[in-house]
């Protein structure tokens, strides 16, 4: 795929929010790691569902309660083929990432982590990536072990090797760093980690977005992700996780629907995914997630990462060729990210004048803290892209850095 065979504009215009004027430009929206936006199939379907179909489910036999039941479940079936699992029992919706590595760390590492263990981590983790670890940690006294990294983002793959021992129990990694967009060689080290006896779970928030995942030919044993960087709603996310691992976990909540049978006595738990999702789940959500895999699978994820490959191309040319402008972040393989910094300016100064301008990047720490004092800065500008970007609007991002070095020299 190359630029000039890639309908961009036909792509924009099934998004909306892309005509809209900030500060009277027109909306140049870079902030994709964050969240994406929403395509009009995905608005009218949560809308279709809103106004005919609205029901609760699992629970009644009347028309609406059956309606939605079915699209619930024919969207946990898109999931599982998303992402290429064996069942779609093992597709967990949860509220986001953060809540899908939360249910494995207290389902799993509650279970079965204990005192002196030790979990792996990357230096490239997001802060939801650590703190339900390092809660763990505490709480079992086990030991959190880092994967240090290069200057250029990546991951030291001897020094990665070199950690693992008896005593190591789990491995918690991203598959794309949402600060730097490393890709990690997240296959080489699940098939290392599996040698040692060692289960894996990937945060794949800024992978499952742009680029395909095929959780079999990764043999990842859980895989999370969230919906609102994958052009659909806030307040659903996806766990998959290997049919026998969830078996023996524990639940991560108790209530409605994850039961069979309830006493005073006893309880007997629901079988999965039922087990872990406890509740009136977010209805409307998933079977909108299921809208959007729908439309991105009619562009293909394959055609989504070439294009977006070549934006990130460009937009590293572009910005590497200012004087003063320091990229963070220059791994070998990245996906749509840039992060950078500009001399003398602090980023959040140069968010609000781009911002100025219509131009919205993320500014500050990513919620990875610990990237940041690996480079030795406070926080970086970060513009990342999607499908919907265009060349012309990476021109307007670069003009908006040269005015914000205009402005503080």
């Amino acid at each position: 795929m190359n630029f000039d065979r890639f309908d961009i504009e036909k792509v924009r215009a099934d998004f909306p929010i892309l005509g809209l004027q900030v500060s009277g430009k027109p909306l140049v929206y870079l902030d994709n790691a964050a969240s994406s936006q929403m395509p009009q199939a995905v608005i009218d379907r949560i809308v279709q569902y809103q106004t005919a179909e609205h029901s609760n489910i699992h629970r009644a036999v009347h028309y609406l309660s059956e309606l939605a039941t079915r699209e619930y479940e024919a969207a946990r079936v898109k999931v599982q083929h998303f992402l290429t699992a064996h069942e779609s029992r093992e597709i967990i919706f949860t509220r986001g990432t953060t809540e899908a590595i939360n249910l494995v760390m207290h389902g799993y590492g509650r279970a079965f982590i204990g005192k002196g263990d030790e979990i792996i981590l990357s230096g490239l983790e997001h802060h939801a990536n650590i703190v339900p670890w390092q809660m763990l940690a505490q709480e079992k006294g086990a030991i959190l072990r880092v994967i240090p990294m290069n200057d250029a983002g990546e991951l030291l793959i001897d020094e990665f090797e070199a950690l693992f021992n008896e005593k190591t129990k789990f491995l918690a990694l991203t598959h794309v760093s949402n600060a730097l967009g490393t890709v990690n060689p997240v296959k080489k080290m699940i098939a290392f980690a599996h040698r040692h006896g060692v289960p894996v779970l990937l945060d794949g928030a800024q992978a499952a977005p742009h680029q395909p995942v095929d959780v079999q030919d990764l043999d990842c044993d859980f895989y999370a992700f969230s919906g609102h960087k994958l052009c659909g709603p806030t307040g659903i996310g996806v766990l998959y996780g290997k049919a026998k691992l969830l078996e023996k976990m524990q639940p991560f909540q108790g209530g409605g629907d994850m039961i069979l049978s309830v006493t005073f006595e006893k309880t007997t738990y629901n079988v999965i995914p039922s087990k872990f999702e406890a509740g009136t789940p977010p209805i409307m959500a998933a079977i909108a997630l299921g809208a959007a895999i729908d439309y991105l699978n009619s562009i293909g994820l394959a055609n989504i990462e070439a294009y977006e490959k070549q934006l990130l191309d460009y937009a590293t040319g572009e910005v590497s060729a200012l004087n003063g402008v320091r990229i963070i972040g220059t791994a070998a393989k990245k996906a749509a990210v840039l992060s950078f910094e500009i001399k003398g300016v602090h980023p959040h100064d140069v968010g609000t004048i781009l911002n100025d301008d219509g131009i919205a990047i993320r500014t500050g720490h990513h919620c990875a803290q610990p990237v940041m004092q690996r480079f030795h800065v406070p926080a970086t500008a970060r513009a990342s892209f999607a499908f919907y970007n265009t060349r012309r609007e990476i021109d307007k991002l670069v003009e908006g850095i040269r005015k914000v070095q205009e402005m503080f020299s």
